[in-house]
């Protein structure tokens, strides 16, 4: 594997585990949308990703806003 330049290792520095490996967060690993974030973040927050596990909300009639 080629070194990294200075350049690309400042880059990538939030990215590069202590190996000196680009990983990424453990939801992001198999996603193929390019939107990838680091193994370094604690919260997620991906328009992409919609775990099976969420609660969809849903609008009752009650809270809508009355028409004009």
């Amino acid at each position: 594997m080629p070194r990294m330049s200075k350049k690309r290792r400042e880059e990538l520095a939030f990215f590069l585990n202590d190996r000196n490996r680009v990983t990424y967060n453990e939801l992001c690993r198999k996603c193929r949308h390019s939107c990838k974030q680091s193994f370094r973040v604690q919260l997620i927050e991906c328009p992409q990703y919609l775990s099976k596990r969420a609660l969809i909300p849903v609008i009752e009639p009650d809270d809508l806003p009355p028409a004009a």
